[in-house]
């Protein structure tokens, strides 16, 4: 088998081929255009037994993934710390494109990387969830100076916490804007009127992923503590659970399988601040829902506590097992899909 790395750019992509051994057989660099991607699978073609491994910086190399899968090629997504950490272990001293290609062959040899696919409708969902918090984080924005605008107009006046987003508060702090003149109190109206508009927006959108998210994945709402948004992001970021060979595979990529620390008599395991940092959030959230809720999650967390676990071990713990059951809600979303539409689920790598 040969593993021919990836080193992606915005105007350039070049290629380096290793074999088993992880010895260079050749390389090549191509333009980053469709005619440049046509000529690497070209070159490729002298390998017979051949994989691509890209490093994963995910706008520098989508095209050329897409490109690679539409031709029959398969593909594997390297994470840039597993990049980074092959290319120091080189001897080769230095940083260039054939050098961080020739680490991206190497990280992929070492590693058993889930292999990569066709976007879907997976991503579609992740772009809608990403441009929703754009538009939260530009809400956030306007509203802290509107407050600054509404303390210098009326010194001493407070609006309730978190409440902006409120038609029932804008209307009020519209009333109120009202009588005014002054360039502070045009602006403030004007900043209120944003904020309106972002928050229509944004209401749109939570519906339109609600949607979504039901059709893909109604087994995984069912899950305690997994709203709409929180659904949205596990599928989104995931990309098919179907990816990932094992739940213990997808447990160290989301970053909920527990790190060994042990030493001697010491037998202990540390927190994960590794994997992916979305889904570990979206987990996180769910299993501190669970905790504030009667139910599996709360029991779980207080025997944790009665057998001498601290608090944050026993979340810890909870996480791990709730990314256990999201792998099985999404593999039986994934399927029942698959029997609607034959041939949208890939198979596992």
């Amino acid at each position: 088998m040969v593993i021919l790395g990836a080193d992606t750019h915005k105007r350039s992509h070049t290629v380096v081929a290793i074999d088993d051994a992880g010895r260079e057989l050749a390389q090549k660099t191509v333009p980053a255009t469709p005619t440049g991607h046509r000529q690497l699978i070209v070159w490729a073609m002298q390998f017979n037994e051949r994989r691509f491994a890209l490093e994963d910086v995910r706008h520098l190399s989508r095209r050329l993934e897409q490109d690679l899968l539409r031709a029959g090629e398969h593909v594997v997504r390297v994470p840039t710390r597993l990049m980074g950490a092959a290319r120091r272990s080189g001897r080769e001293r230095g940083k260039s494109d054939p050098i961080d290609a020739l680490a991206t062959a190497r990280a992929a040899l070492r590693e058993e990387l889930p292999e990569a696919f066709l976007d879907g409708e997976e991503r579609e969902l992740r772009l809608l969830v990403d441009h929703r918090e754009d538009y939260v984080a530009e809400r956030t924005r306007t509203e802290n100076r509107l407050l600054w605008d509404l303390h210098e107009l009326f010194p001493g006046h407070e609006v309730k916490s978190r409440s902006l987003g409120l038609t029932k508060t804008l209307d009020a702090v519209e009333a109120l804007l009202a009588p005014l003149s002054g360039l502070v109190a045009e602006i403030a109206r004007e900043r209120l009127g944003d904020v309106r508009r972002l928050t229509r927006r944004i209401n749109e959108l939570e519906r339109e992923i609600a949607r979504r998210t039901n059709e893909l994945a109604p087994t995984l709402l069912e899950l305690e503590g997994c709203g709409p948004l929180t659904a949205a992001k596990l599928v989104g970021e995931t990309a098919t659970a179907s990816r990932f060979r094992s739940r213990a595979a997808f447990a160290r990529a989301n970053g909920t399988a527990p790190i060994p620390v042990s030493s001697g008599r010491n037998d202990r395991q540390r927190l994960n601040r590794g994997g992916n940092r979305q889904l570990n959030c979206a987990l996180h959230r769910i299993a501190i829902t669970q905790m504030q809720r009667d139910g599996r999650g709360s029991v779980y967390i207080d025997r944790r506590l009665a057998n001498g676990d601290t608090k944050r071990e026993a979340i810890r713990a909870l996480r791990r097992r709730i990314s256990d059951e999201v792998f099985r809600r999404m593999l039986i979303d994934e399927q029942a899909r698959a029997e609607r539409l034959p041939g949208c689920i890939p198979a596992a790598a």
